[in-house]
């Protein structure tokens, strides 16, 4: 008789645990959904760990994944909107270039149209 009662004292706490850590209303939060489901989904096994997953408060590496992935991703943008300005600016000066390179080739031009000026092939 005193082996029944010792474990049924050591269930007695576990359940008092259980309901202090906010298990069984999860638990029965949970089922009461699934049990008012209108079409009970194929496996409710993957329905439990689904709605329990959702239920579980975040853990906190997730969190420091999060806000690195965030701060990623500003990084990112910052490089793509740097990269924007400096491949613009390049173009400028591949175009200040040209305009400089066909500014001589007009002049040159020019120069070889004088009088006696004679262009031969080599």
């Amino acid at each position: 008789m005193a082996h029944y009662k010792a474990a049924d004292s050591k269930r007695e706490q576990f359940r008092r645990y259980l309901e202090k850590s906010g298990v069984l209303d999860t638990l029965t939060k949970v089922l009461v959904a699934l049990y008012e489901e209108p079409e009970k989904p194929t496996s409710a096994l993957d329905f439990l760990k689904h709605h329990l997953g959702a239920a579980t408060p975040e853990n906190p590496e997730i969190e420091l994944l999060r806000l690195e992935l965030a701060e990623m991703k500003e990084k990112y943008e910052a490089s793509v909107e740097e990269n924007k300005k400096l491949k613009a600016k390049v173009n400028l000066k591949k175009k200040f270039k040209l305009k400089k390179i066909f500014s001589v080739l007009e002049h040159l031009s020019g120069m070889c149209k004088g009088p006696g000026f004679y262009l031969t092939r080599v």
